[in-house]
Parts: C-alpha cells; sequence; structure tokens
C-alpha cells in the first residue's frame, strides 16, 4: 500500500530542508511523495536554478497564499491547505523549520476529519499524521513570531523529529510524550553536502579577489540590529572597526539595505575599500563565501549551524538563540554590535574555542527521517 506524503515549504530554506528528504522517499516504493509550496514568501532566488541545483521538480502543488501580515499569511494558508487535504487526502503532513505556513499547515491538517472509511488501522487516525522537522528549537523569546510558531506546532505535531539533544530535552519538559520524539540530526548538514562540490568549486570568494581564510562573511537584517538610527549606526562603526583587521564581504539582505540609504549611512562602508558590498546571493555563491572565510557575522539561524559543521568561529548578534548547541558544542558565540569588534580580536588571536560538530549532523539525517516513516506505517 502507498502513502501519500506531502512535504510543505514556504520559502528558500524551506525547500533546501526538504530536498534531502524529497530525494530520500522518492527511491521507496511505498512513498508517493509531493511537495507543497504554500507561496508565503516571494523570493528572487527561487530560480530555475535554485530548483535545479536541489535536483527538484517544480512543486506539485501551489497554494498561493502570498504576503500580508502574520495573521492573514497563517490564515489564507490554512484557508487553502485545507481544501487540499480534504481532496488528496495525504497519510503524512511533513512540516518545517518555523515559518507561518509550519503552523497553518499543522492546524489545518490536525483539524481535518476524514471519513469513517478513511479511518487508518494503523495510525488510529481518520486524519493524516503530522511530523514536525527540526521540532523542539528554543529561544525561550516569544517577542519573535519565529517562536510563538514552535511552540504550537510542536504542541499539535504527532512526530517530532529533532536535531540534537538540547531540541528532545525542551521537548520532554514540556510534557511531550516521548514516544512522539525522534532524534534525527540536522537536516541542512544532508542540504549542504548535497551540493559540496558545487560549492566548493563556485569561486564566488575568488571573483570578489578574497583571500581563503582571510576575511569576514557578514550577514544582519534583524529588526533590532538594522531598523533603528541608533543600531544602524553602531552596525556602520561595527564593520568599519572590523575592517580594520581583516577585509569584509556583506551580502545586503533587502530590508538592511533600504534602511542603510534612507539612514543616509550606507556611504560609510561603501567608501570603505575593505568592504564588500555584495547582492542577496544564492544559497551555493553565498556558502561559497562561508566556506572560506575566517569569521562569520550574522543574526540568521541557519549559518550558526553551518559554521559550526565546518568548525568556522561564528557571532551571532543577537540576545539569545533557538540553536544553543552551536554555542555549547559549536563554533557560535552571542553577543551585541558593539562586542563584535573584541570578540574577533579574540578569535584572531586564537582564543576563541574550535568546537565540533553535534552528534547526528552527519549528512544521513533524511534516511534517519525515511526509518522514522517507515517505523509509523508498520512498513
Amino acid at each position: 500500500m502507498k502513502r501519500t506524503i506531502h512535504l510543505i515549504a514556504a520559502a528558500r530554506p524551506n525547500f533546501m530542508k526538504i530536498a534531502p528528504l524529497y530525494h530520500a522517499l522518492s527511491k521507496e516504493s511505498w512513498a508517493d511523495v509531493a511537495i507543497v509550496h504554500t507561496g508565503q514568501h516571494y523570493d528572487l532566488n527561487m530560480s530555475d536554478a535554485f530548483f535545479q541545483d536541489l535536483r527538484l521538480p517544480e512543486p506539485h502543488i501551489h497554494l498561493g497564499a502570498g504576503s500580508g501580515s502574520h495573521a492573514e499569511q497563517t490564515a489564507r494558508v490554512m484557508i487553502a491547505y485545507e481544501q487540499v487535504v480534504m481532496e488528496k487526502r495525504p497519510d503524512m503532513v511533513v512540516v518545517v523549520g518555523d515559518v507561518n505556513s509550519t503552523i497553518a499547515c499543522t492546524l489545518a491538517a490536525t483539524k481535518v476529519v476524514y471519513s469513517l472509511s478513511d479511518f487508518d488501522s494503523v495510525t488510529g487516525l481518520n486524519r493524516p499524521v503530522v511530523a514536525h522537522l527540526e521540532a523542539g528549537l528554543r529561544s525561550f523569546d516569544r517577542s519573535m513570531p519565529e517562536e510563538v510558531n514552535r511552540l504550537a506546532t510542536d504542541v499539535l505535531a504527532d512526530l517530532l523529529w529533532t536535531p540534537s539533544p538540547d531540541g528532545d530535552e525542551h521537548l520532554q519538559h514540556e510534557g511531550v510524550e516521548a514516544h512522539k520524539i525522534v532524534r534525527v540530526g540536522n537536516i541542512m548538514i544532508d542540504s549542504l553536502e548535497m551540493m559540496r562540490d558545487k560549492i566548493e568549486t563556485d569561486g564566488t570568494y575568488e571573483k570578489h579577489d578574497l583571500e581563503k581564510g582571510n576575511y569576514a562573511v557578514i550577514t544582519l537584517h534583524r529588526p533590532a540590529n538594522v531598523d533603528s538610527p541608533e543600531s544602524l549606526k553602531s552596525l556602520c562603526d561595527m564593520i568599519n572597526n572590523v575592517a580594520e583587521k581583516l577585509p569584509i564581504v556583506f551580502p545586503i539582505h533587502p530590508r538592511t539595505r533600504k534602511h542603510l540609504e534612507t539612514s543616509g549611512l550606507i556611504e560609510t562602508i561603501s567608501n570603505n575599500p575593505a568592504v564588500k558590498l555584495l547582492e542577496p546571493q544564492n544559497y551555493i555563491s553565498f556558502m561559497n563565501l562561508v566556506f572560506n572565510c575566517r569569521i562569520a557575522i550574522t543574526d540568521s539561524g541557519g549559518l550558526q549551524e553551518e559554521t559550526s559543521y565546518l568548525g568556522i568561529p561564528c557571532l551571532t548578534v543577537r540576545p539569545n538563540t533557538e540553536r544553543p548547541i552551536t554555542i555549547t558544542q559549536g563554533t557560535n558565540q552571542l553577543c551585541k554590535l558593539e562586542e563584535v569588534e573584541d570578540k574577533t580580536n579574540e578569535i584572531l588571536a586564537g582564543k576563541a574555542g574550535k568546537g565540533s560538530a553535534p552528534d547526528l549532523w552527519d549528512g544521513n539525517t533524511a534516511s534517519r527521517v525515511v526509518d522514522s516513516i517507515r517505523k509509523t506505517f508498520k512498513i
């Protein structure tokens, strides 16, 4: 008996997380896998080349939710996906990460009730099994919409696939039943390894006349760092100070560029010959910059994981992280904008710890997820 499995994706990072799982499930004779694109985000890097790099087909189902407030996005995805679930009747819905589409599809799938004739004697459900890939991450900061999405999704999901031991612990402390928690590792490392050859041969760092192991990559876009004139001034001061020690390459997020231009501060860094301002990069080009850098300075989530796996020092300009294992075991450090220069000096002086990749961050997460699905359906 074939099992129909929907893989939900809303934006570029989601597609990167589902790609290894799509390929692994496509090899299984019992799995009928479909990619569902919610359309929550319009991403300029979602080109045909992006899907070719991931070896993904065009999404099988488009919801076309579009942008809007958090409530509007969530509602649109819920309404659209409920109709899809009732029509297609998938056996499993896999949601990833922590975007609005994650909780929206979880709500839609867990509230749907199939007819009595569709009752599944194996799972004991007459609705899809909902599985959350990248479960258990916590920043403990409910001012972040992503944290609210994570909490709500993990309460409702039937299967919780965690990337690291801290994810297991968070779920256990929240009262999640032990049989629902399965540690599978970090799916983004599967994507990185899947594209390693293309990343290593891409040559982006050479194209920009950068010396291997002798520059910093910066990516900053969170409101706390780029929305106010005060934080923007601190950001520019930090960049110019760090650039006195080693060159900087800065692919600028559209949000950051807009605020720098509006405030009249962009020239304070664009006129610095040690700072290279780039347009947003696709994954392969950006990771080529990361692979060959000395330090990464960021406020994003994924880069904390990738640098820990690669053994590259990372300074995360945030007060907290939902990925604490990158600090306790990896190469990541939390800091404020005004602390980045001193932290950079410590790294360049060899005073920062080397760290190591957490257990199961090995490029084989997708195969462990497939094993978990097989056990769920007793295949």
